[in-house]
């Protein structure tokens, strides 16, 4: 039996993301195929003899990571999960910060400012000398194979951090589980547009809320603000009218029935390696809005509406030819045969074969 320990950063769950969800399924469904994995948050001591093979997430994290490498002796894998906040358009003191530092700078200005904003420990001290991208580069240079999401995330990784590492990409995927459930009808949802996602300024609530306030859509924003989004997620609430409702996460089968039911999911974000819930939504029948900002036409191709985030009246139009167009069987077809959980734990287990010598 293959016995891997999965590695990621110490808010995984207190502050869940689409990486908390890769991170589940992906273990998921490796333990159908019979490997055993535990899941780790990085400040947790692990028993690395008890493992063949470490796998962590978020290369954007190296402080998480490095320590782990150098006191395990263990072959690893990273699912990179490259997301640059650069491309986020921010105001205030972040905006000044992004005038005045490149975006290595900033990524070692909040890993100091999590410690001491937030109390999450530094795991590895040496990240402190190494500084964020030499500490990347470390990272990647060492690793058995880099797992990115889609082809255009591995040549973004690869460009800014001139890496050429082994590499396999794993797409990210749904669960076929609760994809061919029936759900009940809602009064609630039916016809409604949806925004689903963590709140925070690179997923642009604010401008969703912008363009789709005092119109006569029925507007439901759920997630839950990051730790340093409280005040955003606040402003989003206080702009949007009587039309948008702003609630915390929905899950399972609520989620699910919200998605049945909607007409249109709209994640207008600065950024996205892939856009999760925006996946979900669309095999579910809902039409899809996103920027392709990020790797999202490498999923989407042309069966999204796509619209540029800084502009609030290209989400509006976006958001009104995707509510006037019928839904596109081809696409909740093309989602289950490329974009599911089950695949990516295959991919993912051919690597560790691969890794380990067994084929």
């Amino acid at each position: 039996m293959i016995k891997i320990a999965f590695i990621s950063r110490s808010t995984l769950f207190t502050s869940p993301g689409g990486d908390t969800c890769q991170m589940e399924e992906t273990a998921k469904n490796l333990r159908k195929k019979g490997v055993l994995v535990d899941i780790y948050l990085c400040k947790q001591s692990i028993d690395y003899t008890s493992y063949d093979l470490l796998h962590f997430f978020n290369i954007i994290r190296p402080a998480d990571i490095i320590k782990h490498i150098r006191l395990s002796g263990k072959p690893f894998v990273v699912s990179t999960i490259f997301v640059q906040y650069g491309t986020v358009n921010a105001g205030g003191k972040q905006g000044l910060l992004k005038r005045i530092f490149s975006e290595d700078g900033l990524e070692y200005i909040k890993v100091i400012a999590r410690a001491l904003k937030n109390g999450e420990k530094i795991v590895s001290p040496s990240y402190i000398w190494r500084g964020h991208r030499r500490s990347i580069q470390y990272i990647a240079k060492r690793a058995a194979y880099l797992l990115p999401n889609s082809e255009s995330e591995y040549k973004r990784l690869s460009a800014k951090y001139d890496v050429d590492a082994k590499y396999h990409v794993v797409p990210n995927g749904i669960d076929t589980e609760l994809v061919n459930k029936k759900y009940p009808y809602s009064e609630e949802y039916k016809d409604s547009i949806l925004c689903m996602g963590r709140i925070e300024s690179r997923k642009n609530q604010l401008n969703l809320v912008r363009a789709l306030s005092n119109t006569a859509y029925k507007v439901y924003i759920h997630g839950k603000a990051s730790p340093n989004a409280v005040a955003y997620l606040e402003q989003c609430k206080k702009e949007a009218a009587e039309n948008i409702k702003i609630n915390g996460w929905l899950d399972g089968e609520h989620l699910y029935t919200a998605y049945s039911n909607a007409k249109v999911h709209v994640l207008p974000s600065y950024f996205e390696t892939t856009g999760l819930s925006s996946l979900e939504a669309a095999v579910m029948g809902c039409n899809i809005v996103v920027t392709d900002k990020g790797d999202t036409r490498d999923y989407f191709k042309d069966y999204a509406w796509y619209c540029e985030p800084d502009d609030v009246n290209s989400i509006k139009n976006a958001v009104d030819a995707a509510y006037k167009a019928p839904y596109n069987e081809s696409f909740r077809q093309y989602i289950l045969q490329h974009y599911t959980w089950e695949r990516a734990a295959e991919e993912t287990l051919s690597v560790y074969k691969q890794v380990l010598n067994l084929e």
